[in-house]
């Protein structure tokens, strides 16, 4: 049986467009994605359109996705990782 511990994910590590790659807590990486979000309102992805509010569209990206388009020749990744053994 695989450890629980395989699928913690507490820490992520984000890559942005021209910005030295950051170490994050969930809650940081959510403040980002809903920061980012409120400025691309207009140009939803389809599956993010469904929900009502950030905090939401937020969350689903965080749950089920790895990265945003944010534009041309920019990007948007996040992924999870495991800082101990």
């Amino acid at each position: 049986m695989p450890d629980a511990l395989m699928y913690d994910e507490d820490t992520f590590l984000l890559l942005e467009t021209h910005q030295p790659e950051q170490f994050m807590t969930v809650a940081e990486l959510l403040e980002k994605l809903k920061s980012v979000l409120s400025q691309c309102q207009d140009n939803l992805p389809r599956d993010l359109q469904r929900f009502a509010t950030i905090e939401e569209q937020a969350k689903c990206l965080l749950d089920t996705s790895c990265d945003l388009d944010v534009g041309a020749g920019q990007y948007l990744q996040w992924y999870a990782v495991r800082l101990e053994k």
